[in-house]
């Protein structure tokens, strides 16, 4: 192995998760840039390959990094492989070689070669930004601004589009900041006999614009008998970072998320997000590859912390199934309705039948299928962001096939997938739908609310 390749997989493991591939194809028609494009590399084999090339001792050239960075990270790929390749270690391993010091440098011709100035400085202000609450909030008072003085439709039709594609994307599917979004108190007290003590996970992004979505969580929990805890310090858990191919800011992250729930003593860490979810539950594989296979503290705190997280749809399913089924009445609501299965939920988390089961379980709410498979809206964390045409794309093709349900309310299970659906469905001019939470809706039912006042009501 070349040496500079050797700083890159020290231990050979990256190298024997590629050799896995037997090039079947089987990826092709489940990866979405793969249907966009038709291009070998930007398929998982493609990357595959690119990435075992790399390890072989070629360098990481910016052709390469473009190939690696327009993977959506929606793991479609790895149900439909037959041989359990482990796409999701080797993609965000090969993502980190031109993010940080000591990996990509290594094998790059010069630092710096595998990503354009422009590029690298979209990437700081996104990561300087997003990851933490409060800088985030504080950009909240000029998107309002830059909103009811119009500027989000203006940008979709100037030259930012063409100059600042980022920005653009930035301003068409921010959410409106909406008043009453108050924080959770640190303990919610269960609505009927208590049936379990579990943590909340209230995120960053989520925090800031979808306090809504949190306070219906809580609701709904503590409605099923759950003493809800909201550790204060609790901050971002590292999912956007990881999946980005920024380690060791990762593991800071979710250092601190596992430190705040492990002094909080709860039964179970509940996430509403399913990329945040889909991270959290990979803190013990991740630290035990940072610490090469050798037994350590964190790691084992790490993979004992992720056995505790559930996402939303999988802990209620649980506590039904375990705890004597249901506690809250569901009041009716009326509404055909289509289910987005989110990524990190349906194919990382391999969660898919849980959140069908709670929104037939509410009287009236007719719940038919989506015709497209579960192909990803777009949204993937960050991508919308950092490769908005693509993900607009994406989106266009997402809210033709909702549209072609028929149906008045869209609900996903992460945020993310929410906004990307309400902006794709506002765009193509069509009657107005509701994209909803599943947190939400369940609320909407427990208290006996209309479905009009939930999630992003997208209109013309």
């Amino acid at each position: 192995m070349d040496d500079r390749a050797g700083a890159l997989d020290p231990g050979g493991q990256l190298a024997a998760a590629a050799s896995d591939c037997v090039h079947c194809g089987f990826c092709l028609p489940a990866c979405p840039t793969y249907q966009l494009w038709g291009e070998e590399m930007d398929s998982p084999r493609g990357r595959i390959h690119l990435i075992s090339q790399v390890l072989a001792g070629a360098p990481v050239t910016e052709k390469v990094t473009t190939h690696l960075d327009r993977c959506l990270g929606c793991m479609a790929c790895m149900p439909a492989c037959p041989s359990g390749v482990r796409y999701n270690e080797l993609i965000e391993a090969a993502r980190a070689w031109p993010e940080e010091p000591g990996t990509g440098a290594a094998a790059a011709p010069e630092p710096g070669a595998a990503r354009s100035v422009r590029d690298r400085a979209v990437r700081a202000a996104i990561f300087a930004t997003f990851p933490y609450p409060n800088r985030l909030r504080a950009l909240t008072g000029p998107l309002r601004l830059a909103q009811r003085a119009g500027l989000d439709r203006l940008a979709q039709r100037g030259p930012a589009t063409r100059y600042a594609p980022e920005l653009a994307g930035s301003l068409r599917l921010a959410p409106r900041p909406a008043a009453g979004r108050g924080r959770l108190p640190g303990r919610i007290p269960a609505r009927s006999p208590r049936r379990a003590v579990v943590g909340m996970l209230t995120g960053c992004v989520q925090r800031v614009f979808f306090g809504d979505v949190n306070a219906a969580t809580a609701r709904v929990l503590a409605a099923e008998g759950c003493d809800v805890i909201v550790p204060p310090g609790q901050g971002c858990c590292g999912a956007l970072s990881l999946h980005s191919g920024r380690a060791a800011e990762a593991a800071r992250f979710a250092e601190r998320v596992i430190g705040e729930f492990e002094r909080a003593g709860v039964d179970a860490v509940v996430v509403n997000s399913a990329g945040c979810g889909s991270a959290m539950k990979e803190y013990g594989a991740f630290f035990g590859r940072a610490a090469g296979g050798e037994p350590g503290s964190l790691a084992a705190r790490a993979a004992a912390f992720s056995g505790r997280v559930r996402d939303f749809s999988e802990f209620l399913a649980e506590l039904c199934r375990e705890h004597g089924g249901p506690r809250a009445v569901r009041q009716e609501l009326r509404a055909l309705t289509a289910y987005h299965d989110a990524c990190h939920l349906a194919h990382a988390q391999r969660i898919r039948q849980q959140p069908r089961d709670l929104l037939r379980g509410i009287p009236g709410l007719d719940l038919i299928e989506v015709g497209d498979g579960g192909t990803c809206c777009g949204s993937a964390g960050v991508y919308n962001l950092l490769q908005p045409e693509a993900a607009a794309e994406l989106g266009q093709r997402k809210a033709a096939v909702l549209r072609a349900t028929g149906a008045r309310l869209v609900v996903s299970a992460n945020p993310g997938c929410s906004l990307q659906i309400a902006s794709a469905l506002a765009a193509d001019g069509g009657e107005p739908v509701t994209v909803a939470h599943i947190a939400e809706v369940l609320d909407a039912s427990f208290r006996g609310r209309p479905l009009s006042g939930l999630g992003v009501t997208v209109v013309r």
